[in-house]
């Protein structure tokens, strides 16, 4: 393939997918602004194991910088782009509502500029489970209606899906949006459940526990997700609009209360929980249908729970010490 930009290449999906590409013999142009949304030494972790690699170049750079974005296009000329950052977080989007709209509609805009002005083999994209909203059908398929988000986050996620369409469609400019479901494993992101359930139950402390537990997750391995990557970034949309959306999923959704049992399973260890309401902007289910994924790249995600979560776990011990 040759040059592939990777944005958020010191995020969690961002720095598995540069490791593997680079493992393929791929040139690897990393952009990421390292923002503090979550500890910035994890992030600098992450770079550490990439950036003596010959094949890998970073730079720091926000997205919503216009100028700085359309400049870093006009010299990288990347043939490739995986659009991985995003300010995450379905919770945060009710505090800081502003966050989601500087990075994932300006800067995603500015990728998008960045791509039509210098034309690009493919375009692949992080999009979420979450602009399933309030959907009731289960398991969601990308063909079901997505009018209905239930955090600003989510409906960003949904802008940037229509914004790829009319970018395909005006410019040709080939895109392909990936639904993520509740994605894990090591060099995770903190934010998350599993991140702060372990650290809790480590550390002796409570964890809370939403919707009483009575919540169900697609939870779907890291490793599942840079396949799945890999596999679409080569199967490039065609016309008349080169536009593509995917899922990528386990298909096997789990109860929160049997999650955490698996969990204090790997740890050794049982949690103490405080069970709470749902929190606003949160959906009970998320559940994904793979089969346009399958039938299209010849791929499903099916690590299984508790092989993921001992990896995870065996992870954490190490990088903490704990």
């Amino acid at each position: 393939m040759s040059k592939i930009l990777v944005t958020g290449a010191a995020g969690f999906i961002g720095f598995h997918l540069c490791q593997r590409l680079l493992q393929q013999g791929e040139t690897v142009i990393g952009l990421d602004n390292l923002n503090d949304y979550y500890d910035v030494s994890l992030k600098e972790a992450r770079l550490a194991q990439l950036k003596d690699r010959a094949n890998f170049r970073f730079t720091k750079l926000d997205l919503a910088d216009r100028q700085g974005m359309a400049e870093f296009f006009a010299q990288e000329k990347p043939e490739w782009v995986v659009h991985l950052a995003a300010q995450a977080g379905v919770r945060y989007s009710l505090e800081n509502p502003h966050a989601y709209v500087d990075s994932n509609l300006v800067g995603f805009v500015n990728v998008l500029e960045g791509c039509r002005h210098n034309p690009v083999k493919h375009l692949v994209y992080a999009s979420s489970s979450s602009v399933y909203g309030a959907n009731k059908k289960i398991p969601f398929a990308v063909m079901d209606n997505v009018d209905h988000p239930v955090s600003l986050y989510a409906a960003t996620k949904k802008a940037n899906e229509l914004m790829a369409h009319t970018y395909s469609h005006l410019y040709g400019v080939p895109t392909t949006g990936l639904r993520f479901f509740t994605v894990y494993g090591p060099w995770g992101r903190p934010d998350m459940a599993y991140f702060s359930f372990t650290k809790a139950i480590l550390a002796g402390e409570p964890i809370k526990v939403f919707n009483h537990g009575q919540m169900r997750r697609d939870f779907t391995y890291i490793d599942d997700v840079v396949e799945g990557l890999v596999r679409v970034l080569g199967y490039v949309p065609t016309s008349p609009v080169p536009y593509r959306l995917y899922n990528i999923g386990n298909h096997s959704p789990f109860n929160l209360g049997d999650f955490i049992g698996i969990l204090e399973d790997c740890l050794g260890k049982k949690a103490e929980k405080v069970f709470l309401p749902m929190q606003p902007g949160d959906v009970p289910t998320t559940y994904a249908d793979v089969a346009d994924l399958m039938a299209d790249v010849g791929f499903a995600p099916a690590t299984p729970l508790s092989v993921g979560l001992s990896n995870f776990v065996n992870w954490y011990r190490r990088f903490y010490n704990s």
